[in-house]
């Protein structure tokens, strides 16, 4: 017992490791288990990502089809992970994804394992029978939120109570979004492939291309910017993928072309650097038309010392503070998002960089990745009794933690 305590097994699932933000917070997790003394395994059916996780000294356990619906996969995935949990003595299991998360309960109820689960996004239970699928989520021994937004919900939705939730914000990587740590070269080199003008003012919006992050409602807004300062030089970039039909990207293009934006659009495709990204930019645009259930990329851009612009709604009414660390808009409103635009390419350079220093300082003291990565062990220590979140502080410099970070209240 002895040893389970000191070393505990914690294995994460989820559909697979290909990109996006829950396989980022899956690696995050799986490198603080490892630096905490702990044993880190994860269920998948495998991806590009698999590689960086055996670097991180996780080990990797592929589960074929994780994430297919087929009730026949869902059950043989159950037990194939029911043997896996039996065998590597694991003490927890922690589900990202629905599918996986329904192998996962069925194995941890037949092995009596503690389950953990993350609801990290906003899934709709409008369809019939939506709902109950979407429960699996609400059904662990611990429920973690990654806001108060989706907090609420859970409350409210899925009746999970206090003792079984906790809110534990994802959170920026502060060694890679920071302004000292991106050179002039990087951003040089960046600006070159946009083809931006040097002495530019840059707008940025990342985000992959679909309707609902607001792409549509930036260019409406960026007409009528365009009216208000056509003298100045300013030029908006859109960094993100769209589908691999292009069919989007093409719609965006024809709308810019009719609202006279030609010369002041860049449609960059996916970007590599985000740090360099936001280092070029004088301003970072989420305006996303539907609640976003955290959003990372507005904390990013204010560990950046960005100011950003975000709809005011969801996730975003927490991590930015209206006129000190960003400026918030009504969502879908065209008018106030251009209205928020001219505010800041007009503000003096004093007046952006006390604002950037400002949202650099509450990602510092609420949103880093080690503040997650510290709770989230501690939510292991909670059912283990054992001493994860302590021992991970001691890697880390505790006492040079604490006061950065905020983690010691």
């Amino acid at each position: 017992m002895a040893s389970f305590l000191r070393s505990p097994v914690i294995l994460q699932i989820l559909p697979a490791l290909q990109q996006g933000g829950v396989e980022r917070g899956t690696l995050e997790m799986a490198e603080a288990i490892t630096q905490a003394g702990g044993r880190a395994l994860v269920a998948s059916s495998g991806g590009r990502l698999v590689p960086l996780l055996h670097s991180l000294g996780a080990e990797h356990i592929t589960l074929p089809d994780c994430g297919s619906r087929n009730p026949a996969h869902v059950i043989r995935n159950a037990r194939m992970l029911a043997r896996i949990l039996t065998e590597h003595n694991v003490a927890i299991v922690h589900a990202r994804s629905r599918i996986p998360a329904w192998t996962a309960r069925m194995a941890c109820r037949r092995t009596r394992t503690s389950f953990v689960t993350t609801w990290h996004g906003v899934h709709a239970n409008t369809v019939p029978g939506k709902k109950l699928y979407n429960s699996v989520l609400a059904s662990g021994d611990r429920v973690i939120a990654i806001s108060e937004h989706i907090g609420r919900m859970l409350e409210r939705d899925y009746k999970v109570p206090v003792s079984r939730l906790r809110v534990i914000p994802r959170g920026a990587d502060i060694s890679q979004f920071s302004p000292e740590a991106v050179s002039g070269q990087r951003m040089h080199q960046l600006a070159e492939q946009w083809a931006v003008p040097a002495g530019s003012a840059i707008i940025l919006m990342p985000g992959r291309l679909t309707a609902w992050k607001g792409q549509t409602l930036v260019l409406q807004a960026l007409a009528q910017l365009e009216a208000a300062l056509p003298e100045q030089h300013w030029h908006c970039v859109f960094a993100g993928s769209d589908k691999p039909d292009g069919r989007y990207v093409q719609e965006l293009t024809h709308l810019a072309h009719t609202l006279g934006l030609d010369d002041r659009i860049r449609f960059a495709g996916h970007c590599d650097d985000m740090p360099a990204a936001m280092a070029l930019a004088t301003m970072v645009l989420v305006p996303s038309l539907r609640p976003e259930p955290f959003g990372r990329v507005v904390v990013e851009a204010q560990a950046m010392s960005r100011p950003v612009i975000v709809s005011h709604h969801g996730a975003a009414v927490e991590t930015v503070d209206n006129g000190v660390t960003g400026l918030c808009v009504p969502p879908g409103d065209a008018a106030h998002l251009a209205d928020a635009m001219f505010t800041v390419l007009t503000a003096p350079k004093t007046t952006r960089a006390d604002m950037g220093a400002a949202a650099r300082q509450t990602v510092l003291t609420h949103y880093t990745t080690e503040a997650m990565q510290h709770a989230t062990l501690g939510v292991y220590d909670e059912l283990l009794g054992s001493q994860l979140a302590p021992a991970f502080l001691q890697t880390k410099n505790a006492p040079a933690l604490f006061q950065d970070h905020d983690l010691a209240g």
